[in-house]
């Protein structure tokens, strides 16, 4: 059932998911043959054939009687990642002009939203970037931390357990749990924390009075680790 919801983000209806993933393990079918191997109604299967064959993610092979082959899953999903792509770029090309960003405090909710937020602050980093995370969380950005450290950013980084990031500063702190707190630029925030029950909240903001106060306590972290004063 995941691989159904996962091949749904690419942009198939759930029958269209189902009927791919018999096609991937059967090879060539008819739309006969489809409809018996999933119970979905022909009238429905042919339907849902039509829609992969449009989306680029199934073929026609005619013959005497019809039959639907799959598009292997590397073509179409890359297909779809380049069309996204563009879309983006033109979406990007027609909005109108933004205002300055708010320097209110915003919530952002659920684990998901959190964590994409934090990656959009990693990247967006130009000078330097201060970030206190699990190890758990923290290695889910490798890939944008090197970034960062090869384009010569400072990277400061407190985490629970041994990290290794050749070129960042990093400093040991025994529990830190689901925290997240991170600041880029001296210029944005971002602070909470993550849950496996509830609603996971984080406060953003760009409010310069939060900022300065959360770049002390950041700073006032560091030098107790450096003494060895805390561990906790």
């Amino acid at each position: 059932m995941e691989l159904i919801e996962q091949l749904m983000k690419y942009g198939l209806t759930r029958q269209e998911a189902i009927i791919y993933m018999t096609l991937h393990s059967d090879g060539e079918l008819t739309g006969y043959e489809v409809a018996k191997l999933t119970g979905i109604s022909r009238s429905n299967v042919y339907t849902a054939l039509a829609g992969l064959v449009e989306k680029g993610v199934a073929y026609v092979l005619e013959e005497s009687v019809s039959k639907y082959t799959p598009v292997s899953f590397q073509e179409f999903s890359s297909n779809f990642i380049h069309n996204l792509q563009e879309t983006r770029n033109e979406i990007i090309k027609s909005l109108p002009a933004r205002k300055e960003e708010s320097q209110g405090y915003i919530t952002i909710r659920g684990n998901k939203n959190i964590l994409d937020k934090l990656r959009t602050m990693l990247l967006e980093t130009q000078y330097r970037i201060y970030v206190a995370v699990s190890s758990e969380i923290l290695g889910q950005y490798i890939k944008e931390l090197n970034v960062l450290v090869e384009k010569g950013i400072k990277v400061v980084i407190i985490v629970d357990k041994p990290f290794e990031l050749d070129g960042a500063i990093i400093y040991f702190k025994e529990k830190i749990d689901c925290q997240i707190r991170l600041i880029c630029d001296s210029q944005k925030v971002l602070t909470g924390q993550l849950s496996n029950k509830g609603e996971a909240t984080c406060l953003y903001s760009q409010n310069h009075n939060l900022i300065d106060v959360f770049k002390e306590m950041l700073q006032n972290e560091i030098t107790l680790i450096q003494t060895g004063k805390t561990t906790n």
